[in-house]
């Protein structure tokens, strides 16, 4: 029914202007008064040909949709889109789909209005007939297409509307043969696709990460099972050799020794832990050293206690510390002195162990794989927003630097959740 009112306007619009004018010629122009049969015949022809053209849209239109109704016999197609992403990627895919138009030819697009304007030729589906001369086609003008973003928190709503570069009272009697309705279809396409790919590009990446994060892991867990180990069966035999000359420093040792399982074994590498545990941890593996290395080592600790409940990665200040004694101080034939600093500047809390060992030498520099891991960790977790500087220390020996984003809130949640 829909598709016969259609036809039905169409050809009586056609048929009103063409009995008009043909009783103006007959009346006005033309002398002969018996031209009335010939007049008819042609305002018949001229309708006849109108309801034919229509009739070929309609066709049309069913042939693109598969269905025909008032919105899609329209001339001129209004669309809203929405798109998952903040105004200007939205503007820049609406941008990049007009352009990619078929007959697309000149496009204004003006990006702090988020505004796009695009004159499409009008492409004729089937070549030759003059049936077109009812259609629009055969002349000189086009479409247009008028698409603007609004904002819409992090999305982008689209307003798009595509229509033929002629005024609204031609529709009473041209068509495009579905010309408009491609357009709009063909961009709410090409946006869905780029969407698409958008999507699955960040799922690459996102299994990517998460890739990266598990050899990383993997990494640190073989490192782990590497070296600490060696540490266990060391102090294990140091106090097996102290249970003969000094039971109480061999029960001193293995105490530290329960303290430092008790606070490692647990966690896992990439976990988060609060900064107080993690001194726990690294006092008790000093207190370890301090035993079997005697006066030459010494331990200063300077860390506020509000700082205690501070997230921070597991078993990183642990790595630093040990960095601290194997390469800086047990080497070093007097021993020296381990600092363990925490400041808190800006939003960063900045976690410092410092030595004044062998500092930067070729000899026994270590292979640099805990620090490279440190690294990787921060950068898996953080990003951008944390980092591991190592510079040397005055006068002599290494600091090591962590950088962490630092939240007075979070640190107290994590306090109260060690106290409770």
């Amino acid at each position: 029914m829909t598709s016969f009112f259609f036809i039905f306007r169409i050809a009586l619009a056609w048929a009103t202007v063409a009995t008009v004018l043909a009783i103006t010629a007959a009346e006005t122009l033309l002398s002969d008064r018996d031209c009335g049969g010939s007049l008819l015949l042609l305002v018949l022809g001229v309708t006849g040909f109108a309801a034919v053209t229509a009739f070929s849209h309609v066709r049309r239109v069913r042939l693109l949709t598969g269905e025909v109704d008032r919105a899609t016999l329209d001339s001129r197609q209004r669309r809203q889109i929405e798109v998952p992403f903040e105004a200007g990627e939205t503007f820049d895919i609406i941008d990049a789909a007009i352009r990619e138009l078929p007959g697309a030819g000149q496009v204004d697009s003006a990006r702090d209005s988020l505004q796009v304007r695009a004159r499409i030729g009008a492409v004729p589906p089937y070549s030759g007939g003059a049936a077109w001369l009812f259609t629009g086609h055969a002349s000189p003008g086009g479409n247009q297409i008028i698409a603007i973003v609004t904002p819409n928190g992090d999305a982008g709503s689209v307003t798009l509307i595509c229509e033929p570069e002629r005024g609204a009272w031609t529709d009473w009697f041209l068509v495009d043969a579905g010309g408009n309705l491609e357009n709009a279809d063909a961009i709410g396409r090409a946006v869905a696709r780029r969407v698409a790919e958008r999507r699955r590009g960040e799922q690459v990446a996102a299994a990517q990460t998460a890739t990266e994060k598990e050899l990383t892991v993997a990494k640190l867990s073989l490192l782990h099972a590497q070296v600490e180990p060696h540490f266990l069966y060391n102090t294990l035999a140091s106090a097996q050799l102290l249970t003969r000359s000094d039971p109480a420093r061999a029960d001193a040792m293995l105490g530290n020794l329960i303290s430092y399982l008790r606070n490692c074994l647990p966690r896992t590498d990439d976990a988060l832990s609060t900064l107080g545990q993690e001194l726990e941890r690294a006092r008790a593996y000093l207190d370890i050293l301090v035993i079997r290395m005697g006066p030459r080592l010494r331990l200063q600790v300077d860390v506020a206690t509000q700082l205690h409940g501070a997230l921070v990665p597991a078993m990183m200040l642990q790595t630093l510390v040990e960095n601290a004694i194997k390469h800086g101080l047990e080497p070093k034939p007097g021993g020296g002195t381990v600092w363990i600093i925490a400041r808190v500047h800006e939003g960063a809390l900045a976690l410092t162990v410092a030595d004044d060992g062998r500092g930067f030498c070729a000899e026994g520099g270590g292979t640099g794989i805990g620090l490279r891991n440190v690294r990787e960790r921060l950068r898996l977790a953080y990003g951008g927003g944390a980092g591991l500087t190592i510079v040397s220390n005055y006068p002599c020996g290494v600091a090591a630097t962590i950088s962490l984003p630092y939240s007075d809130a979070g640190a107290a949640a994590a306090q109260e959740r060690c106290h409770g």
